[in-house]
């Protein structure tokens, strides 16, 4: 199927605005067979699960339709549930955001009528609301409908199954029998049939194909994950697998551009793809990708396409996607030629409804994984480290080494005894090195800042990263190192921006929070020898852990994550260059 662009279009430039404010590109499958047929006036019944983009499917032309001046109602869309009501009405609230002239309300059962009424006298163009609760008002006469020129009937098959016919039929006798009738549902149902023979005038049905998943190399697992916990679990996924080549998929723009700020922070090397962006910078992005120098390519579908990269590892459902069909052409990038690949997705809330219809049209298992804690990283990070050591031993060339353990051999030590001592070490060794790098003062030519807000105020490197770079002329390549406490953070910035930042940023608001800048005590920069001792309690420059001992560093720039040396750039192009190492702790 040949999915349209929304520039492509026939849509008001305020639409075309919200659609892009909201991060979207490409339609749908249901988008791109139903919008254009809801345009010219056609009733239509679209079948279609949740979540693959129905709501904007009648949404965008029912707004498009709607007379800005005539304060009536003039839409009407009935839903199942309260909940689905609600969310309707917000999807339709974004779409309407630069439609300054129509107003949307959703009333329902277990909300004060008071608060319903006084947004109907107002003035409201477009109701959403459960049937029985639709009744009720036009029962009193607080709902008239002698203007509506379009009814939806969202997830009918769900309302007919909920006994709630007798409401509908009601709510459809009141409408002017002029008028568009619009029913969207999971099944074509006898029922659903019947309603269509007799509210419909020659309806256009439509529906999408799905595809059919063949590839059987591939590895497919779900995680269930809150929304604020996905960027920490895909961290120590990658982490757990050593992923060197993956590609994670967004459905927004907005959420692109969030995601690579996010993993670079973290010491990633990321990079993300989306419609914004011109030729030439996709062009450079994908050179990157290709040549290895990318561990991680963030894109949208569209972005995506056409993309073809040999033993890509992973591909990670961050949002999943709109449709089935997407699902298949996502996983299907990974897994080529014989090789076998792995498919992970986050799922939250209604998205396993979602997954459900994945799985049902794809014919795929996809299985229920449990979120890796931090004790499986570190066992997983030990048996990388073993594999390492294998590979040592095949290659051989360990005379010298094998001379110098004899040594200990003959006082009395086993061959084990000796091997688990300097694994101990070595593992001892990495976790020095990582909080060696936390002790350590700002680099040199930088001065670190303390910021009086931390994890506990939900605080993000990328907001720090914001309002250092909105409110300064300091750009985002001059910030170093950004250090989250619970309470408080530090941030490494360049030393000709430190005055601007406190004079400008000494005292501000960030996510509604008042906060400052102010210059941290301390240690020195790293260049100026081992630095100096700690001055200024909470204010310290260098690192210290909060009460319950948890800190977390992050870098603006790309670094590696573990004590170990995994120099992956450097191994595929020749040692071209090595990466600092620089810890992170969860």
């Amino acid at each position: 199927m040949n999915k349209l662009r929304f520039d492509e279009l026939p849509l008001s430039a305020e639409m075309q605005r919200a659609i892009v404010d909201m991060g979207f590109e490409e339609a749908s499958p249901i988008q791109t067979e139903a919008i254009p047929f809801i345009m010219e006036g056609r009733d239509v019944i679209g079948q279609a699960q949740t979540g693959t983009g129905k709501t904007a499917a009648f949404g965008i032309p029912t707004i498009e339709s709607i007379n800005g001046s005539d304060r009536r109602v003039q839409a009407l869309i009935l839903c199942p549930t309260r909940e689905l009501a609600i969310q309707v009405s917000e999807e339709i609230s974004k779409l309407i955001k630069y439609k300054r002239d129509i107003n949307v309300v959703p009333i329902y059962g277990g909300q004060s009528y008071d608060r319903q009424l006084k947004a109907l006298k107002q003035g409201v163009q477009i109701v959403i609301g459960t049937p029985g609760r639709v009744m009720d008002h036009i029962e009193r006469g607080t709902l008239q409908l002698d203007a509506v020129k379009k009814i939806i009937l969202d997830e009918a098959d769900e309302m007919l199954d909920m006994g709630f016919r007798e409401d509908i039929e009601f709510v459809l006798t009141k409408i002017p029998a002029d008028r568009q009738t619009i029913f969207f549902s999971a099944t074509m149902s006898k029922p659903i049939m019947e309603l269509t023979k007799k509210y419909q005038q020659n309806p256009q049905i439509v529906k999408v194909v799905h595809q059919t998943l063949t590839v059987t190399n591939i590895e497919q697992v779900y995680y269930e994950v809150r929304n604020n916990m996905k960027m920490e679990v895909l961290s120590r996924i990658i982490d757990m697998y050593n992923l060197k080549s993956l590609i994670v998929f967004c459905n927004t723009k907005r959420m692109v551009d969030e995601l690579v700020a996010n993993l670079q922070a973290r010491g990633y090397f990321a990079d993300g793809l989306h419609g914004d962006m011109n030729q030439t910078q996709r062009s450079n992005v994908m050179a990157k990708f290709k040549a290895g120098t990318l561990e991680v390519l963030v894109a949208t579908d569209v972005a995506a396409r056409g993309i073809d990269v040999e033993d890509l590892e992973a591909v990670f459902n961050y949002d999943l996607p709109q449709d089935e069909e997407a699902y298949v052409h996502r996983i299907g990038r990974t897994g080529r030629a014989g090789k076998s690949g792995r498919a992970f997705s986050f799922v939250s809330g209604r998205d396993i409804y979602k997954l459900k219809d994945i799985m049902r049209y794809t014919n795929a298992k996809i299985k229920l994984a449990a979120v890796p804690s931090f004790e499986d990283v570190a066992e997983i990070k030990t048996n990388l480290f073993l594999d390492q050591i294998k590979e040592v031993i095949q290659k051989g060339k360990l005379d010298k080494q094998v001379a110098r353990i004899e040594r200990l051999l003959s006082e009395d030590f086993t061959s084990l005894e000796i091997a688990a001592a300097l694994l101990k070490m070595s593992m001892k060794e990495a976790k020095a090195q990582a909080a060696s790098e936390e002790m350590k003062g700002p680099r040199e030519g930088y001065n670190r800042l303390f910021v009086t807000v931390g994890k506990k105020d939900r605080v993000n490197p990328r907001d720090i990263i914001e309002a250092l770079t909105e409110n300064t002329s300091i750009p985002s390549s001059k910030i170093g190192d950004i250090d989250l406490y619970d309470k408080f953070s530090f941030v490494e910035v360049a030393k000709e921006y430190t005055s601007e930042i406190v004079d400008r940023l000494g005292r501000t608001t960030l996510l509604g929070k008042p906060v400052s800048f102010e210059k941290a005590k301390g240690k020195e920069p790293r260049g100026d020898g081992d630095g100096g001792s700690r001055e200024g309690g909470s204010r310290d420059g260098g690192a210290r852990e909060d009460r319950d001992g948890s800190s977390r560093r992050f870098d603006s720039r790309a670094k590696s994550r573990f004590g170990g040396d995994r120099d992956r750039g450097a191994e595929r192009n020749g040692g071209g260059f090595r990466r600092k190492e620089n810890s992170r702790r969860w």
